[in-house]
């Protein structure tokens, strides 16, 4: 009896795990539309149809039915889509199913209060950095990635932190994923360099991005800790390298650890880290 109430509660008694079986194909092409809007912003029909390889039919009848819940907006002047207000209402339910953004959101902005740059906090989802919240610096230039960003974790100061304390099987799947693109001359893409680069992150407690993602940034991260001292996010700092220069990595590295182990004392967790 217990066991049928468990699985009444998530899904239905006859449930087998056959993805295919159990996946509502209309539902799911649907849905890629939706995620395809919220990459090509401002986009016209035929541009989303034709990224999906889809009928501009089919295309318009889920777009349609989005703008009428709300998920997308059409501009009638300049004939464009966009991701609507539901979309963000229902994708901010994630940011607060955790008390992580929440209680990170004061460190952050002391963080960036104390070191004068943009503070920022992300997860790894599917393999890439998520980003979940930023504070940004009172400067003119400045470091920006909206909340439910997502990029390359190699090439990410929070993505290297995070992947420095994956074990070894799991790290380097995460890289091989990746294929370790390259963004910039500086985008470590040789597979031995980066694994060398995380044995020295991890050594050292911190990460750093050294405009391997964007050309004049530099990022400084380090991992916040669950109660197993597991790294389950990072927080770091960003900005231009006119300002984070070398020779101040250092110096910003200490208030990014504080911020760091702050959020992990504040979401209950373990400053020892596992491994």
């Amino acid at each position: 009896m217990q066991d049928d109430v468990k699985r009444g509660r998530g899904r239905p008694k006859s449930w087998d795990n056959k993805a295919a079986q159990n996946t509502i194909k209309s539902l799911d092409r649907a849905l890629e539309v939706l995620v395809q809007l919220g990459e090509m912003q401002g986009s016209t029909l035929s541009e989303i149809a034709v990224a999906l390889d889809q009928s501009p039919a089919t295309v318009y009848r889920v777009l349609t039915t989005f703008q009428g819940r709300g998920f997308a907006d059409f501009d009638e002047q300049a004939q464009t889509w966009s991701i609507g207000p539901a979309a963000f209402l229902t994708g901010s339910h994630f940011l607060r199913r955790t008390s992580l953004v929440e209680r990170a959101r004061p460190i952050m902005r002391d963080l960036m209060e104390a070191t004068g740059e943009t503070a920022n906090l992300g997860i790894e989802r599917d393999g890439k950095v998520l980003f979940l919240g930023q504070v940004e610096t009172h400067a003119t230039i400045r470091a920006f990635f909206a909340p439910g960003t997502a990029s390359s974790m190699h090439s990410s100061g929070i993505g290297k932190a995070l992947l420095c304390r994956m074990d070894d099987k799991r790290q380097r799947e995460v890289l091989a994923a990746s294929q370790l693109e390259q963004y910039t001359p500086f985008t470590l893409t040789d597979p031995e360099a980066m694994i060398a680069d995380l044995h020295a992150t991890k050594a050292r407690g911190y990460a750093i991005d050294g405009e391997e993602r964007n050309i004049g940034m530099r990022c400084i991260a380090a991992p916040v800790y669950n109660v197993f001292g597991e790294a389950v996010a990072g927080i770091s700092v960003s900005g231009p390298t006119s300002r984070i220069t070398e020779d101040r990595i250092e110096e910003l590295a200490t208030p990014v650890m504080d911020a760091a182990a702050r959020l992990t004392r504040a979401i209950g967790g373990n400053n020892r880290p596992a491994g």
